[in-house]
């Protein structure tokens, strides 16, 4: 039986390995992004999204597609977004349901920026997305 697609295509879906889990995955993906080159600010690449018990791991900008807005989804935010959702694997964060949705497509590490847990009160983070807010 094949399960519903309720994340309309977009994003990761990932399974988490216990309740509160979902809280650190929101934590941790605020210290993960672009930095901007003149000032310590972060952009947060991808949020953690919950729908109907299931969990998956979106770009910003797949957000945007979800909303039905005007979107710039490159290959090159793809390979961003599925190089993050398999550091959380590697961290034991969560793990990815369908193992092949990632592919191949991968960014290097130098295209991300990881902030530690106590590098984050020296930077200003800053989401282009907010999840459920108008």
């Amino acid at each position: 039986m094949e399960t519903e697609d309720i994340f309309k295509g977009v994003g990761i879906e990932v399974s988490l390995p216990s309740p509160d889990s979902f809280l650190k995955v929101k934590e941790t993906l605020t210290r993960i992004g672009i930095s901007s080159r003149k000032e310590k600010k972060l952009y947060q690449t991808c949020h953690i999204l919950h729908k109907q018990g299931r969990y998956a791991i979106l770009h910003f900008k797949e957000l945007f597609i979800l909303d039905g807005k005007k979107n710039t989804f490159t290959e090159e935010d793809k390979a961003r977004r599925n190089t993050i959702v398999k550091l959380l694997e590697e961290w034991e964060l969560c793990s990815i349901v369908h193992e092949d949705a990632t592919g191949e497509l991968a960014a290097p590490l130098n295209q991300i920026k990881i902030l530690s847990h106590k590098e984050k009160s020296n930077w200003t983070l800053e989401a282009k997305y907010n999840i459920g807010k108008k």
